[in-house]
């Protein structure tokens, strides 16, 4: 979706980041429950979790990098799709 650079793009990109940020605590509060938990679940888990980590910032650091990026609210609508999505499958996958 493109959007304009407008002053009212704003408050919109402050509701979903604040979305995503009450989300990632669900999620981090379902993942201790799992690791805490222990045995081969956890390990999976904790796997899951890393190479997770790694492929979002490889995809948000190519995206920067490559150009894909024009402004600053870009990147961070950017960096809201691509944690996005994984904190949204994860808070799904674990709830």
């Amino acid at each position: 979706m493109t959007r304009s650079n407008s002053i009212d793009d704003w408050p919109r990109l402050m509701l979903d980041a604040s979305y995503l940020w009450a989300d990632a605590g669900v999620v981090v509060a379902l993942r201790s429950w799992r690791l805490m938990a222990g045995g081969s679940a956890a390990k999976r888990e904790f796997r899951r979790m890393i190479s997770e980590k790694v492929e979002a910032g490889t995809e948000l650091a190519g995206a920067l990098a490559g150009g894909r990026v024009g402004s600053p609210e870009a990147a961070a609508r950017k960096t809201l799709s691509v944690y996005g999505k994984r904190v949204r499958g994860n808070r799904h996958r674990l709830g």
